[in-house]
């Protein structure tokens, strides 16, 4: 008797193959989330550096754009600290997350 089956344990088979572990699925997400951020962040301040060069002295202008760096500085603040503690994380439960 003949059986004929796939092994879906091999990537070159099944993609979805090389997300065999969390740590796997971690390699591949963070990174692109960092990136996003990185770049989430760089469109913030520039629109918060166009919002003081257009404000022409106007008080409200002004403090828009300060709140505008804020909270593009402390978003990036929340994703450093995303990121150490996804690397705490992974270091306490023995997680092989070269991140």
């Amino acid at each position: 008797m003949k059986v004929y089956a796939l092994d879906f344990s091999d990537p070159n088979t099944n993609p979805l193959a090389r997300f065999s572990t969390f740590a796997h699925l971690l390699n591949v997400f963070i990174p692109l989330l960092i990136v996003g951020a990185a770049l989430l962040l760089l469109v913030m301040l520039l629109y918060g550096a166009f919002t003081i060069l257009t404000a022409a002295g106007n008080p409200e202008n002004i403090k828009k754009a300060q709140k505008i760096f804020t909270f593009a500085i402390l978003g990036l603040i929340v994703v450093i600290l995303s990121f150490l503690f996804v690397k705490l994380i992974s270091i306490i439960f023995n997680i092989a997350a070269p991140i």
